[in-house]
């Protein structure tokens, strides 16, 4: 399995409009961070985790070129705002596109992208096919097994994805121990970590390596990150040996 980070930031990305702090001001590419998604070739198949508003620019700068499927995480727009551009895909595939996702992310985006659901739809809108999951139990995603972790983003139900020895949670504050028992035994495990101060709907640094601690995988990588952690160099300097900033375009080989 080989994992893109397409990107590793929070909502507003960084750096942020309007905000001349250190961090927004780097010239240093890790420093630099669009929308948090990911991409895994898993054999021979191609499947992203979210689609936010960076998703076209993502595509191109990562080369990819072919979609098998789309894992939604929950309905927020920054991880559902690129969905028009699914479109790319349908044209060079000439097929529709599998969406993965719970009833309530379901009902968000049929809220936000009414015009691909209309009985006589504009002509060129995106063409996909909604399969309704839920954390109950495992599915298939173009014949990969995923097992889906509810976590929850203050009142929100969220869903993670494990696919084989890969973990990928993100907007999450709070994870029940029978979800976690299902996290247990990744040997890459991918959370959030905002930033440092408290946060009323994710994780602080300090919270998300608490909890690496705890479920134990070789290695773990922070993501969907505010320019309010602080710089990537002097962050990582503080990290457990075992813990890396992710960052956009890094890639990982499983």
């Amino acid at each position: 399995m080989r994992v893109t980070f397409l990107g590793t930031g929070t909502s507003s990305g960084v750096p942020m409009i309007g905000c001349d702090c250190e961090v927004c001001r780097s010239h240093y590419p890790t420093d630099k961070k669009l929308r948090s998604s990911v991409h895994l070739a898993v054999d021979d198949r191609s499947i992203n985790i979210d689609v936010g508003p960076d998703f076209r620019q993502q595509m191109l700068r990562a080369g990819i070129t072919s979609m098998d499927a789309i894992l939604m995480t929950h309905g927020h727009k920054d991880h559902t705002g690129g969905l028009d551009d699914v479109r790319a895909f349908n044209f060079k595939q000439k097929q529709d596109m599998d969406v993965y996702l719970d009833r309530i992310t379901e009902k968000m985006l049929r809220n936000q992208y009414e015009y691909i659901f209309e009985d006589n739809p504009y002509p060129g809108i995106p063409k996909i096919n909604l399969h309704s999951i839920s954390s109950e139990e495992p599915f298939q995603a173009c014949g990969i097994e995923v097992t889906p972790i509810e976590v929850f983003h203050h009142r929100l139900p969220v869903l993670g994805f494990r696919i084989k020895d890969f973990t990928y949670i993100t907007d999450a504050n709070r994870i029940e121990e029978s979800e976690i028992e299902k996290v247990r035994g990744s040997e890459v495990l991918v959370i959030n970590g905002l930033r440092k101060q408290q946060h009323i709907s994710h994780f602080t640094l300090d919270e998300a390596l608490a909890l690496i601690a705890d479920i134990g995988p070789t290695r773990a990588y922070i993501t969907h990150i505010s320019h309010q952690l602080g710089k990537h160099a002097d962050v990582s300097a503080e990290l457990p040996e075992n813990v890396e900033l992710a960052y956009d375009g890094l890639v990982l080989d499983l």
